[in-house]
């Protein structure tokens, strides 16, 4: 059993991994799509320095570690995007936004690979490497469940103001300076945790269905 300093060490990997390359996707695909600010910026990189916050990337995920908390999760500076560059902005949008939940769960499939391969018995069998790579199946899942949350700024709030007609989009579209407020409240009151469990639980089944275990 890993203590829990020994766990914080272990997820630096995976939470550093899941953060940056969330942040990055947005900036390539928005790149794609005809917006060059975060590439400009030096944004679409891999470099975490580029990215990492303090506090969002570091601080409260350990804490969260450290302190058993039912889910993990943590930010990094957003890659700006300038929404009125891309070359369909409302469409464009929808795509920018799940490039970065795209992102996590595509590592989380391979982190979901890689502790296959860590188990007992398995070609790379490893302790710790089976406890790095479950902690990152699971900071991808919360990451893209949480970001999918159809509330601005959340990236499930733009690809939903994407896919709204105009007037509906608009409306939600003003809760964005809220978001935040919205956000720690559900967590707060418990309601963030009952809203994210069938998604995780779905999230799970998709990723053992592809991996065929």
């Amino acid at each position: 059993m890993e203590s829990a300093p020994a766990t914080a060490v272990l997820a630096i990997v995976p939470v550093v991994l899941a953060i940056v390359l969330h942040e990055a996707a947005h900036g390539y695909v928005a790149r794609l799509f005809g917006d060059e600010t975060a590439w400009q910026l030096g944004r679409v990189t891999l470099n975490p320095l580029k990215h990492i916050d303090l506090i969002g990337t570091l601080v409260v995920p350990g804490l969260l570690l450290v302190t058993g908390a039912p889910y993990l999760f943590g930010w990094a500076k957003p890659v700006p995007v300038n929404f009125a560059n891309l070359r369909h902005p409302k469409r464009d949008m929808i795509w920018v936004a799940a490039a970065g939940p795209g992102a996590n769960f595509a590592m989380a499939l391979l982190w979901m690979l890689l502790a296959e391969a860590a188990t007992p018995g398995g070609p790379w069998a490893s302790e710790g490497l089976f406890v790095m790579a479950r902690i990152g199946v699971s900071i991808n899942l919360v990451l893209m469940v949480l970001n999918l949350l159809p509330i601005p700024p959340l990236d499930g709030g733009r690809i939903a103001v994407g896919l709204l007609p105009e007037r509906a989009a608009s409306v939600l579209a003003r809760i964005e300076p809220f978001g935040f407020v919205v956000i720690v409240t559900l967590l707060v009151t418990g309601l963030l945790s009952d809203l994210m469990r069938p998604l995780l639980r779905t999230a799970t089944s998709l990723l053992y269905a592809i991996v065929g275990s």
